[in-house]
């Protein structure tokens, strides 16, 4: 075994003492740039006591977890990806039952860390199996599938696996000798028009580290770089078109470069940026234009406006960048206001080629702590002066960045973002990333289809392409007596002699009944790739929707519509019904001072059931005001959100959680939490349906205007309970409720609270208010009904 230090024991893939790992599996099958990767380990506890075994695995940062099981002595366990917020505590809670529970955690460079951990005891047989799904990325001409391998031990048997179908053809497969010199030749690839194989199966011997080593060489990345002949692609119902155009010419390019150069940034993250930009401003032609703006408290430009790219500009920034001696704080408002006015100026005064693409490039370590500090502000402030044909791209230079701030950033103004880990190879990576957006070749790319041929589609309009990239589109196909699909594809280019400025227009057709029958003759492929490409893109897209962009979100979440209103001063639970009618909105809480209003639409259950028909929440709207963002709820789940574990949506003011299948929740301006909770039954329930429950703390922020089925309770009323007696039924109590001067008659029973036990709910005792609330809640439930989910309520 290996000697327990922290940080070499958390990477290795199985952990344990006295283990004996039997195998260690990967396979991924990838069709048409979609990948489905599995990982399974057999393990053996060998030891004489019972212990603790893990499995770990980094996968991708971008990957969706699809399925987790753990079999242990013949009984199978299915797993469930926790949000990453309350992982830790629930894996301290399964640890101590000696159960599974996921925990993923940022490791390293664009890879997550998927952790697991089972108690058991000696002779015990663990099988380990994880799924995970990607879309591959072309960057720099090719797709380039990772998997990180670090088995820490020696396996009798160890293979990995990627299949790879390309029905359009495959151009070009190579496996980068990653691993090593020790493992050069081992690498297997069988390859033909449309199908590849890649096979690396070393034996014990082979993975020593040497000839009589116990430890494996198996520790890194393996890679596997293809591409292919580009085509639309068409299948169950769904289609993906693939748009990446080459025998180009670049299009002129307007840069300014935004370099941190505060106190942090002193040492190896200056010394790299500075070898970066060498090579960065090597790059550039008499054809573009750039300035550099550096910056800490205060902000410098080394020159005030856009010059060209000529060779004695790019000897005097390259020597301007190697007398930078980094201090001080960070003005990150200020250098980006003051970079958006170069491009501004050189714009408006006609200095700047109108078929050029304008860029700021930002390269900084940490948070502000000069001018606005506050994060949303800023991004407010370059979003409001950022002209629509400019772009921003960020790189977050090491472990202490902020990067949740310039990803945002980035992709509000039509940018990517980039974390850049500050060691030996930090100048590679900053020019690999360079190297990625200095060869835009079109503009304003439309990629468009017939009326009425298709519906739901992605992302279909795009700012600029890069050479070597790839544009995506995909969506559903509507019913029609064609098996072909058209698309019509408009964009801006530049001649190759650079003298005109060209308009393309490309029309392309693709076959999908042809597609679904040879998906279904490959052994390693997969049916239905395009449904999941499409729902995999719609995800994404909507994580990456920035404040004002986010109008409507459906998803599904947990619990009944009973209101329990709890009473903290009086340390009692309070709940009542309201006897409405499917279809009412009732407004649960309304806040004309903070401009935040919460409200939930009812639905019926199947029939009448005990004379009674049964009302549900099936809608719950929250609706910020001031940000104009509407986020709807909704009880009716769709098949093709079956891949998000944890989605998280960054705005400006409110952020909102998805944890599939379970609960979203949602926090406005830090201060106002909603989490509504999905309850799912039994499909062919004769009665009941799927509804929501929704949780609102006693601790939300509100201004004194809240009102509100719930909001009113933030002022918690005067209430005495006395004269309790036997009711009618003997297993709950009757008592008088002096509330808001009204003396009620309320009973004790048992209520189900879902909020920590989401499946079964826990058990808790409250003081059950008849008739609809009455002279508990303010006036009459019917002053609650509203008319749309977006009302606030009006003054009662």
């Amino acid at each position: 075994s290996l000697p327990k230090k922290s940080n070499q024991w958390d990477g290795l893939a199985i952990r344990g003492d006295d283990i004996t790992v039997k195998s260690y599996k990967v396979e991924s099958r990838i069709t048409s740039r979609f990948a489905h990767t599995t990982v399974r380990s057999s393990v053996v506890n060998s030891g004489s006591k019972a212990q603790s075994i893990g499995f770990n695995v980094q996968i991708p940062k971008r990957a969706f977890i699809t399925n987790f099981t753990m079999n242990v002595n013949g009984i199978t366990f299915v797993g469930s990806v926790k949000e990453k917020t309350v992982a830790r505590n629930l894996y301290a809670q399964a640890r101590a039952r000696g159960k599974a529970a996921g925990i993923v955690r940022a490791n390293s460079q664009d890879m997550e860390t998927f952790k697991t951990e089972v108690h058991v005891p000696p002779g015990s047989n663990i099988e380990f199996e994880l799924h995970y799904q990607e879309m591959m990325h072309r960057k720099l001409g090719f797709y380039e599938h990772s998997l990180y391998l670090q088995p820490g031990r020696l396996v009798p048997q160890f293979q990995v696996d990627v299949y790879i179908f390309e029905p359009k053809g495959i151009s070009m497969v190579q496996t980068p000798n990653s691993l090593g010199e020790q493992f050069a030749g081992m690498i297997k690839v069988t390859s033909s028009k449309e199908k590849a194989h890649v096979v690396f199966k070393p034996n014990l011997q082979q993975q020593r580290k040497c000839d009589n080593c116990t430890g494996s060489a198996i520790d890194g990345v393996f890679t596997v770089k293809y591409d292919v002949t580009r085509d639309s692609n068409v299948s169950d119902g769904h289609f993906v078109q693939f748009f990446a155009p080459s025998n180009l010419s670049p299009l002129p390019k307007n840069i300014v470069f935004v370099i941190d150069v505060s106190g942090s940034m002193w040492g190896v993250k200056m010394k790299q940026t500075v070898e970066a930009m060498q090579a960065i401003l090597d790059d550039l032609t008499i054809d573009d234009h750039f300035s550099i703006i550096d910056f800490n408290h205060n902000v410098r430009c080394w020159s005030e406006e856009l010059v060209a790219g000529s060779s004695i500009q790019v000897a005097d920034a390259k020597k301007y960048i190697q007398n930078i001696k980094p201090s001080g704080g960070t003005n990150i408002n200020e250098a980006l206001m003051r970079a958006v006015q170069m491009l501004l100026k050189a714009s408006n005064q006609g200095l700047i080629d109108p078929r050029s693409v304008s860029m700021i490039i930002l390269v900084s370590d940490g948070d502000p702590t000069v001018g606005e500090i506050k994060l949303s502000t800023i991004q407010k402030n370059v979003k409001r002066v950022m002209r629509e044909e400019f772009s921003l791209f960020s790189l977050g230079i090491g472990f202490d960045v902020d990067y949740d701030f310039l990803e945002r950033i980035a992709i509000d103004n039509r940018g990517m973002a980039q974390r850049i880990y500050a060691n030996h190879d930090a100048a590679e990576q900053l020019r690999t990333f360079y190297s990625q957006v200095s060869s835009p070749l079109l503009r304003r790319i439309a990629i468009q289809f017939p009326e009425d041929s298709v519906s739901e589609v992605t992302q279909n309009r795009f700012d600029k392409y890069f050479s070597g990239s790839e544009l995506v589109v995909a969506g559903k196909v509507l019913p029609s007596e064609s098996n072909t699909l058209t698309s019509f594809t408009t964009a801006s280019a530049v001649s190759v002699t650079h003298t005109a400025r060209l308009d393309i227009t490309l029309e392309t057709e693709g076959d999908y009944a042809e597609l679904d029958t040879e998906l279904a003759k490959q052994q390693h492929s997969f049916t239905g790739f395009a449904r999941q490409m499409w729902a995999y893109i719609t995800i994404k897209q909507l994580i990456s929707e920035s404040a004002g962009c986010v109008t409507s979100v459906s998803h599904p979440v947990d619990n009944d519509p009973h209101f329990i209103v709890h009473l903290p001063r009086s340390n009692m639970d309070v709940c009542f019904n309201i006897d409405s009618t499917p279809g009412h909105i009732l407004n649960l809480v309304s806040d004309s001072g903070t401009g935040v209003v919460v409200n939930g639409q009812l639905i019926g259950s199947k029939r009448i059931h005990k004379s009674k028909l049964k009302t549900y929440f099936g809608t719950i709207s929250v609706y910020y005001l001031p940000d104009g963002i509407s986020v709807t709820i909704t009880s009716a789940l769709t098949s093709e959100t079956f891949l998000s574990h944890v989605v998280m949506f960054l705005c400006f003011s409110v952020r909102i959680s998805i944890v599939k299948n379970s609960h979203v929740t949602i926090i406005i301006n830090d201060n106002i939490q909603v989490m509504v909770l999905l309850h799912r039954v039994w499909k062919k329930h004769p009665v009941n349906v799927d509804f929501l429950g929704i949780y609102i703390p006693n601790d939300n922020q509100y201004s004194p205007l809240v009102h509100g089925l719930i909001g009113q309770f933030s002022r918690e009323p005067d209430v005495s309970v006395y004269d309790m007696h036997e009711g009618v039924d003997p297993l709950k109590k009757e008592a008088t409720m002096d509330v808001k001067g009204n003396k009620l008659l309320v009973t004790r029973g048992w209520q189900k609270d879902y909020r920590h036990d989401k499946r079964h709910g826990s058990n808790i005792y409250c003081w059950f208010i008849h008739n609809s609330g009455k002279g508990f809640i303010d006036g009459h439930y019917t002053d609650y009904i509203v008319p749309n989910l977006n009302s606030f309520l009006q003054a009662l």
